[in-house]
């Protein structure tokens, strides 16, 4: 639950059986949860565990861009040394000092460490090694990321992260020398969907509360909580003696300081019972079920925690199969030569919350807690172009690959969903919204369904293949000979049954309605 150790890359035969010659790549969404940080509040400093941690040098000699003279359209670095202050014996300001003595290089709570910066970039790297130089997926050398899309939470530590993942894909060897800078999308915290957002969707964070609190009864009076007071209770503070889910701090928040001490080095390790190797798996075990449980049970859960997101990725594969190509003007750099070129990369900085969200609400959460710099890779794959798919597939297959056959189109399949085509004559304009977004299968054509089915969805958690149950039950659901390829339209319809319509307008809806809500009473075991 701490540090990931990532596997060797794959060999020439895991290669061979993972990406079927019979099936083209054609979309990479990939989930990355930030790389290690240092605790998000100061816990046990009772243990001897140091307040300032001196791990974040990297950070202090960043760069830092500002304006030059009065005129905003020019800009110079900006080099600076940071330090921090604490309040003194006294409450007078004085100097932070680090576990080691340092006072530069002082880490935030919470921050992205020196450490996560290397497993992040290494990240990059191995997402290098596999889609460039084994596949062939992505270019060697890139000149813009116009058939990329980045983005990121707005917490620093994951926009960080993704971009050392991205200099790891790419890195300044690999980028010609006109290449503009990427563009990363953000949103306001007030609609980001990038992570479960309890603090802008009300019923969301009723709920979370409502299971947090269903683990306390479960839990709090067990062996395994007994266990890990066994151990830990020595180092409570007076007022909350016992370790508990609801303790102050909670026994999330001092999982949470346990394995971001382990993540570290020898300075800042807190004593050996700490590590408790039983301990550290029911406190796991435990903190899994009060976090994400709701993901396996409750539809609504999955609608509000992670519905708009998986939502989003669903039409983007969506775009790609069946209408040309998935286009977004956000990831574009506003060029009118390049606003047709489709994505065939996708990469977000995120949270352990987000992947356990995306994991859980399909059905194939391991019951452990994502480890940091892990990732998920949501890989689509289209039959191999052949006469015998079918005229239909082959012109769907041909407009992908060039995107100014479709652009030329009156709407492709999906022109039923629009009001009118769209005009030929808009080079100097971004691309239109995607007219696929959020359209039930139902609503589609027949032919549109057929695509789906001959589209393959295929997530890979931490370099391993996940198997979807909802995929696997049924041969049509799935590639022949290989349940964890999903074909698209399974993949949708699983997805369909927990994206919200309106995501703001549902986030105050059923307030007050308790654990299941007034129209989920009965508990709802993944759907499926």
């Amino acid at each position: 639950m701490t540090s990931l150790n990532p596997r060797q890359p794959y060999s020439q035969e895991e290669l061979e059986k993972l990406y079927p010659r019979d099936l083209n790549l054609q979309l990479v969404q990939v989930f990355l949860r930030h790389g290690e940080r240092t605790p998000v509040s100061s816990r046990f400093q009772n243990a001897g565990l140091a307040e300032y941690w001196p791990y974040c040098n990297v950070a202090r000699r960043m760069i830092q861009m500002a304006a030059s003279n009065k005129d905003l359209s020019h800009w110079k670095g900006f080099e600076w040394r940071k330090k921090t202050e604490a309040f003194g014996d006294r409450d007078e300001a004085v100097v932070a000092v680090g576990a080691t003595g340092d006072i530069e290089g002082i880490c935030q709570h919470g921050e992205l460490t020196d450490r996560g910066r290397e497993t992040t970039f290494a990240l990059g790297q191995r997402l290098r090694h596999l889609y460039v130089d084994q596949l062939g997926f992505m270019p060697k050398i890139k000149s813009d990321t116009e058939d990329m899309y980045l983005r990121a939470t707005p917490i620093p530590r994951a926009l960080e992260s993704l971009q050392q993942a991205f200099w790891g894909m790419y890195p300044a060897s690999s980028r010609t020398q006109d290449f503009p800078p990427p563009v990363i999308v953000a949103r306001s915290v007030s609609e980001e969907t990038l992570f479960p957002n309890e603090g802008n969707c009300r019923r969301f964070r009723q709920l979370s509360r409502l299971f947090a609190d269903r683990a306390a009864l479960r839990w709090n009076d067990t062996k395994q909580m007994g266990y890990i007071n066994s151990i830990l209770s020595k180092w409570m503070p007076e007022n909350s003696p016992k370790v508990a889910v609801d303790s102050h701090p909670r026994l999330s928040g001092v999982n949470d300081t346990i394995n971001a001490s382990d993540a570290h080095g020898p300075a800042t390790r807190l004593p050996a019972e700490f590590y408790d190797k039983k301990a550290r798996q029911y406190m796991e075990q435990i903190a899994v079920d009060e976090w994400f449980a709701g993901y396996n049970e409750s539809t609504e859960f999955r609608r509000l925690g992670i519905g708009a997101l998986l939502g989003d990725v669903v039409d983007r594969m969506v775009s790609t199969a069946i209408d040309g190509g998935w286009r977004s003007e956000t990831s574009a750099s506003g060029s009118s030569t390049d606003n047709g070129k489709a994505i065939k990369f996708a990469m977000s900085g995120c949270h352990d919350t987000t992947l356990a969200a995306i994991l859980g609400s399909l059905g194939a959460l391991d019951g452990r807690w994502p480890p940091f710099t892990s990732s998920i890779a949501i890989e689509l794959f289209s039959k191999a172009n052949r006469k015998s798919d079918g005229e239909n597939v082959g012109v769907m297959l041909e407009e992908f690959s060039n995107p100014a056959i479709a652009q030329k189109k009156s709407g492709g399949l999906f022109s039923f969903l629009k009001g009118s085509s769209p005009s030929s004559n808009n080079s100097a304009a971004p691309p239109p919204p995607s007219q696929t977004a959020r359209a039930p299968l139902s609503a589609l054509p027949d032919s549109a369904r057929q695509s789906l089915q001959k589209h393959y969805v295929r997530i890979r958690y931490n370099d391993l293949p996940v198997r979807i149950p909802g995929c696997a039950a049924k041969p049509q659901n799935h590639l022949p000979g290989d349940d964890t390829f999903c074909t698209l339209d399974a993949f949708k319809e699983i997805v369909d049954k927990f994206t919200p319509k309106n995501w703001r307008e549902e986030c105050v809806q059923n307030l007050g309605e308790g654990l299941y809500g007034k129209d989920n009473k009965e508990k709802v075991v993944s759907g499926f």
